[in-house]
């Protein structure tokens, strides 16, 4: 039986991740600071090990056995590669969770400064071999960046490093499906939408991203890879399957442009310009066709609680989620553009 240990296994990725393993035979330790409850009967069956992966050693005192498969879910930047680094004469392979938020335009412009110098802009979908930021503590893209080259540069044994964009599915912090559920529920009939609802921010489900880790062992593909949906869905698609899902309505109402960062009918995707990735993985599930866990879950986990409290980095934005006052303004302006 295969053996793997997951970093930051209670989150949302990293459940996933030992959800799907699980499935296909494999033994698996949950590795986290935090377990809380882990509640579903597949990670029931798995071993959980307390620890904290951000204290220098910690890694390497709780790995006491050989593992064919290591996943960080957490791995941030180079220090965090250097601890793995430590333990790969346990390992048989190492999966790391990057972002791609890494990917730079011709300009320069990235997704950590588009508030300040603008959204960049790629002429076409964003593929492996897009050029990315340099290494360097500034961002949060440049620390992961810093992460990746440790790894790629020194390790051993093989490494994949996976590059997700928007994730969706349940056990999330940052659920982005919250801006469109939470106006469902709360009655809302007309939504109004920045950029008209055309933005497409590349989605990902934490499925694919399970997908990925199966298929990172193939010795065909590269060490870097993005994962994505098989389709990049626009902010009315992504109104469109929410309601459907939800059995319920409201009018989806589209705004004019306006410069990034936009003021009103502001989603979670809403982005000047499209951000769409491209992958060589084999992964044929839509976003429609992958959701609906988030939103049930959402629904049954946020609903009736402090939804700042259980969405910690949704609450984060620098701008209100649910100003109704706003939206209702937009809307009484008569500004869309149906």
């Amino acid at each position: 039986m295969p053996s793997a240990f997951i970093i930051g296994g209670s989150g949302q990725i990293g459940l996933a991740i030992a959800s799907r393993l699980c499935d296909d035979g494999w033994s698996v330790e949950l590795g986290c600071r935090s377990p809380g409850s882990l509640v579903s009967e597949r990670t029931a069956t798995c071993k959980v090990v307390k620890f904290d992966a951000r204290q220098p050693g910690a890694l390497a005192s709780v790995i006491s056995t050989d593992y064919d498969l290591v996943v960080s879910c957490i791995a941030f930047d180079d220090a965090d590669a250097r601890e793995l680094l430590s333990i790969q004469s346990r390992i048989g392979r190492i999966v790391v969770i990057s972002s791609a938020s890494v990917y730079q335009d011709d300009a320069g412009r990235t997704l950590d400064e588009a508030a300040d110098v603008g959204f960049p802009e790629f002429s076409s979908a964003i593929t492996e071999n897009t050029r990315t930021v340099q290494a360097g503590p500034e961002t949060y893209s440049t620390r992961k960046i810093g992460m990746e080259n440790v790894l790629l540069d020194n390790a051993v044994v093989p490494v994949t490093v996976l590059r997700p964009c928007a994730i969706h599915g349940p056990h999330s912090k940052h659920a982005r499906e919250w801006w469109f559920v939470k106006r469902l529920l709360d009655g809302r009939t007309r939504i109004p939408l920045a950029y008209a609802g055309r933005s497409q921010f590349q989605t990902t489900s934490v499925v694919a991203i399970a997908d990925a880790v199966v298929q990172s062992s193939d010795k065909r593909l590269p060490a870097v890879l993005n994962v994505a949906d098989s389709d990049s869905p626009s902010v009315m698609d992504i109104g469109n399957t929410i309601m459907h899902s939800m059995g319920i309505q409201a009018e989806l109402v589209p705004l004019p442009d306006e410069n990034y960062p936009p003021t009103r009918g502001a989603t979670p995707w809403s982005v000047q310009r499209p951000f769409v990735c491209q992958s060589l993985l084999n992964h044929r599930a839509t976003y429609a066709q992958s959701v609906a866990p988030a939103i049930q879950w959402l629904i049954k986990s946020v609903a009736n609680r402090d939804w700042q409290s259980q969405l910690p980095q949704l609450a984060e934005y620098p701008r209100p989620h649910f100003d109704y006052t706003m939206d209702d303004l937009a809307l009484s302006l008569h500004i869309g553009i149906g």
